[in-house]
């Protein structure tokens, strides 16, 4: 009876049905920790989101580096952790132009009126409070060099197009949808041969995209005019001028088109064009960090990590907008939840990683007493995906801790990440590469695509309504769970690097060396 009673008792504890034949019912291992229970319950029942959200990305905007929304920024997040009660800072590491976006407004007068969607690209000068008007020419197909610099004096009070006229405003996908196979094909050869033909034309100025605008500044243009598309319906991308004294703009691809197929015909359109930018002079540029402290061992630590600053054609919403919620939402739930983590947990929020990964370099090269003592840094920035890779980074037994810090995260978080392992170490991208350069265990959480290259990546579309806020909840879980589990590990993690492969030129690989950041920047 005793012998019954005992196996009945097992049979209960582990789920079995005496008298089923049904799969055992285990208690997912996730459920059993309050920690990651509570984790979750936070997330999900008083999500802080939409809240950062809209005061990050339409009460401030974006973030370009040097500007005042930049500085905005970094205060707004201060004060956000401080009212969570996380120790926070703004740690300067260097010095940027100034500059501050205003209104664009820009207007075809002649053969007819419209108003054409375009605006100033970044750091581009301003047109002093006044509206510059002038006709509009394209870049000439000259013979060489000797001859463009004749055709030179021709831009003098002209607006002159710069960018390749595109065959079409479809993106490929649309044509793949509907167009004929014929169709399509044809498209795309013709296509290839302008961009090769245009590419040309560049190269027979003498001069790069990077030069070129100078060039015609210099040559008494109104302004230089182009148009970046970004392969999707009305997406551009905006970056920044190179030109000091006369205004550079983008224009839709549309409107772009317009004015060259009006020009190439003859008709000679005629634009206004007012930008109410202004110079702000040298601006300081910071990372913001949080810090929740360790209690057992508090010179370790946890870094969650995502850059704050963005480009400025849109809001910076999912560049990296998103990845900043991610981050501030998981240091608010571990603040209430997991209040006193063995190791230090610390979020930093960098600056200027458009311009080359410039804030966290500086950190890493600030902080050595930091990096050397780091358990694990998450990044999290290619758009507002749910997190679906993680790759160990070249770190030989990365995936000894990953997993075992995964298999905490509930399913259906879990399931979808694909893992790699050693995998290869990141030499640029985003700011865990600044770590992983040092050979301190840094990975990104990267994110699944929706459209993001085309769409949002440095596009004028990258808005707060690009936002997939349940992806964006299910990143903070997992950023949050992740590091909790590396906060409680009892053990430090390895940095033993992997043996990289042969590269091209039959060399052994070599690990991503440390680079230093430009910590003046934009002023020459």
């Amino acid at each position: 009876m005793k012998k019954i009673y005992l196996i009945l008792t097992l049979c209960l504890s582990y789920g079995f049905v005496v008298g089923q034949t049904k799969e055992p019912v285990r208690k997912d291992p996730v459920r059993t920790d309050p920690v990651v229970e509570n984790i979750v319950k936070e997330a999900t029942e008083n999500s802080q989101l939409e809240k950062l959200a809209h005061e990050l990305m339409d009460v401030i905007g974006p973030r370009l580096v040097g500007s005042p929304q930049m500085q905005q920024a970094h205060e707004w997040a201060v004060a956000k952790y401080k009212g969570w009660n996380i120790t926070a800072k703004n740690e300067k590491w260097g010095e940027w132009r100034g500059w501050e976006r205003g209104v664009s407004h820009i207007d075809m007068i002649a053969p007819r009126v419209k108003s054409l969607e375009g605006m100033q690209l970044a750091w581009s000068p301003g047109t002093g409070g006044k509206t510059v008007t002038g006709d509009v020419m394209i870049l000439p197909d000259v013979a060489d060099s000797a001859a463009f610099q004749k055709w030179l004096p021709s831009a003098k009070g002209k607006f002159i197009l710069i960018s390749m006229n595109q065959p079409t405003g479809r993106p490929d996908y649309n044509w793949q949808e509907f167009a004929t196979k014929e169709s399509f094909e044809k498209m795309k050869k013709e296509r290839d041969g302008q961009t090769d033909a245009w590419a040309n034309r560049m190269k027979k100025t003498g001069y790069t995209a990077r030069t070129l605008p100078v060039a015609l500044e210099k040559a008494g243009a109104a302004g230089v005019v182009m148009s970046y598309w970004s392969k999707g319906f009305g997406a551009n991308k905006i970056f920044g001028a190179y030109t000091k004294t006369v205004p550079t703009v983008d224009i839709s691809l549309e409107d772009y088109g317009l004015l060259y197929r009006l020009t190439e015909s003859g008709h000679t359109p005629k634009i206004s064009v007012r930008a109410d930018a202004k110079e702000t002079g040298v601006s300081q540029t910071f990372n913001t960090v949080g810090e929740i402290k360790g209690t057992e061992k508090p010179n370790e630590y946890v870094i969650l990590s995502a850059h704050f600053d963005s480009w400025d054609g849109g809001s910076g919403a999912t560049d990296n907008g998103t990845g900043t919620l991610v981050m501030m939402e998981a240091m608010r739930i571990l603040k209430k939840v997991y209040p006193n983590p063995k190791r230090t947990i610390l979020v930093g929020h960098w600056g200027s990683e458009e311009q080359g990964l410039n804030g966290s370099r500086a950190f890493v090269e600030d902080h050595p007493e930091i990096v050397q003592n780091i358990q694990a840094v998450f990044n999290q920035d290619n758009g507002t995906g749910r997190v679906v890779n993680l790759s160990g980074q070249g770190f030989l037994n990365s995936y000894e801790y990953l997993t075992r810090w995964l298999s905490k995260v509930p399913e259906p978080i879990r399931t979808p990440i694909e893992t790699r392992f050693p995998g290869a170490p990141g030499a640029g991208g985003s700011d865990f590469a600044s770590f992983v350069a040092a050979g301190a265990p840094a990975f990104s959480l990267s994110s699944l695509n929706w459209s993001y290259g085309t769409y949002t990546w440095h596009t004028n579309r990258d808005t707060y309504d690009k936002i997939v806020f349940d992806d964006v909840r299910s990143n903070a879980i997992l950023a949050a769970i992740m590091a909790y589990q590396a906060s409680e590990d009892p053990a430090k993690t390895s940095r033993e690097k992997s043996i990289l492969p042969i590269d091209a030129k039959g060399a052994p690989g070599a690990w991503p060396e440390p680079r230093k950041p430009t910590r003046r920047g934009g002023m020459d």
